[in-house]
């Protein structure tokens, strides 16, 4: 087993992966990392305070063009205060004290709605928080509010429009603001790409941390299942699910996946993971590292060109790429969606009993959309029909279909990275943001999230490119517990080519 070592904010700097801090009172909020930040606070140049009403002020007027944040914790200040008073008296608690943090709304917050975008689970809070939410707190960070999904975590319908949710409505892209988020992690993609947190915490099943980072231009990790407690998560399948941070560079994607990791009596998976409480970014991770590149050409010019420049970056930090291909996708596929609608079946209603007041079954939610004027407006909810007549997750024939599916996700990492002696893939994340509609769903073209989310593996977005003013994505994966690793070449990569720029939210392109 890979053991993850503590990091604390020097390493991270001794390990050249942040900028020193601007001089007081220059504050760039799209380029300030996590350690700028902190060094600029225990210096007296920032207070979290301040630091927090930035961004407040940013989701009153630039969140009403991009629709990304669904509430304000009405207590953001007061915990940004509180933060200010434990530095003041040597109490700070962790990496992320003062930071502002905003949390996708499938995750259990208290005091503040968790709805999973559906009108049937608003207002009646949960009464406690998630696990990775109680060590957000514990880490100091402030909890800014809850930002918008895809619906159920885009998990009702096969026709839905990823960053809609009948409580928030459409989340746009930043960048061209007729395009889509991609989802489900929606809100917290586009809230970062738009400056309204430092962080966000997304969740993902099989492409829904990576592809909004992708579309959004900005770093997402999906973890190894187990590094991060699902509990208190709005749940599809807890074979398949786990959440991540998002933010706009790796540094602080990796500094706050070191506060989420850790082992949880209350989510079985996390007690396989590794022991530490911190991921370490390694300096100069692309020397000598081999990369298998999955390009998936053809389908797009424009990501094939950006993939193209992304091998040349890696060669030139001393990395040797190797051509792949990933066999079993389509057999992956087809058992993978087979086998999420008895998980889904299983573990959603298994979730609402924490929630008492909302509806206890998927047949109560499938009644409450019928007859609510909003839920059924834009799209159906075919999956959750589907739902309830699928097999039980004790009927062999599901059995089969997840053996098969997660066997062959792992089977076609595992056996790419020996065969070639690996240290990771490269593919790109997603294509340009299509024009968001409603009706016939996503147009989406391209993306390799499958492998590590059915296989349960770890995997990273970073900035690579534009098509035009749309981001274009690459993802790292490896295998099991790689998650430093793979952050690591994502650090290195993002330092060799630094392409991301702010987005000037476009009407349309």
């Amino acid at each position: 087993m890979r053991i993850l070592r503590v990091v604390t904010l020097s390493l991270v700097l001794a390990a050249g992966l942040a900028v020193p801090a601007p001089a007081a009172p220059a504050l760039d909020l799209d380029r300030s990392t996590i350690p700028q930040l902190q060094r600029m606070m225990d210096r007296g140049q920032l207070s979290s305070a301040g630091l927090t009403g930035r961004y407040l002020g940013r989701i009153a007027s630039v969140d009403r063009e991009v629709r990304s944040v669904l509430a304000v914790d009405p207590t953001a200040l007061a915990q940004a205060a509180a933060s200010d008073h434990r530095r003041r008296t040597g109490q700070a608690r962790g990496p992320l004290e003062g930071i502002p943090v905003l949390v996708k709304d499938n995750i259990d917050t208290r005091g503040l709605d968790t709805t999973a975008g559906s009108r049937a689970l608003s207002g009646k809070p949960p009464a406690a928080d998630a696990t990775l939410v109680r060590k957000l707190r514990a880490a100091g960070a402030v909890v800014l509010g809850k930002a918008n999904l895809s619906e159920w975590a885009n998990y009702r319908s096969t026709k839905s429009t990823s960053g809609w949710s009948g409580v928030g409505g459409q989340t746009h892209n930043p960048y061209v603001l007729d395009r889509n988020p991609c989802g489900s992690s929606s809100g917290s993609g586009a809230a970062v790409a738009a400056s309204l947190a430092q962080v966000a915490i997304g969740t993902e099943t099989d492409g829904s941390i990576v592809c909004p980072a992708g579309a959004n231009g900005v770093v997402g990790a999906k973890p190894t299942l187990g590094l991060v407690s699902r509990a208190g998560v709005v749940p599809i399948s807890a074979e398949q699910d786990t959440a991540g941070p998002m933010a706009r560079n790796v540094v602080d994607t990796a500094l706050t996946l070191s506060v989420l990791q850790g082992r949880d009596p209350a989510d079985p998976a996390t007690l396989a993971g590794p022991v530490g409480s911190a991921l370490e970014l390694r300096s100069g991770a692309l020397k000598g590292a081999r990369i298998g590149l999955w390009r998936q050409s053809g389908i797009n010019a424009e990501v094939d060109r950006v993939v193209g420049e992304a091998a040349r970056v890696l060669r030139s930090r001393g990395a040797e790429v190797v051509e792949v291909e990933l066999p079993y996708q389509d057999q992956i596929g087809a058992a993978e969606g087979a086998a999420l609608l008895s998980e889904f079946a299983r573990d959603l209603p298994a979730y609402l009993k924490t929630r008492p007041g909302v509806p206890q079954s998927i047949a109560e939610l499938v009644e409450f959309n019928r007859r609510d004027p909003v839920e059924l407006s834009k799209f159906g909810q075919e999956l959750f029909e589907q739902a309830l007549t699928a097999p039980g997750t004790d009927d062999p024939g599901y059995r089969e279909q997840r053996a098969t599916a997660t066997s062959l996700a792992r089977k076609s990492i595992d056996g790419t990275l020996a065969a070639h002696d690996l240290d990771a893939i490269l593919s790109p994340t997603n294509g340009p943001a299509w024009k968001t509609a409603y009706g016939p769903g996503d147009a989406f073209e391209l993306g390799s999230s499958t492998p590590a989310a059915v296989a349960g593996y770890p995997n990273v977005s970073v900035p690579a490119g534009y098509a035009g003013e749309l981001p274009i994505g690459v993802s790292l994966f490896a295998g099991r517990w790689a998650d430093a690793e793979v952050l690591s070449l994502a650090a290195a990569f993002e330092e060799a080519a630094p392409v991301r720029k702010a987005p000037r939210y476009l009407r349309t392109a």
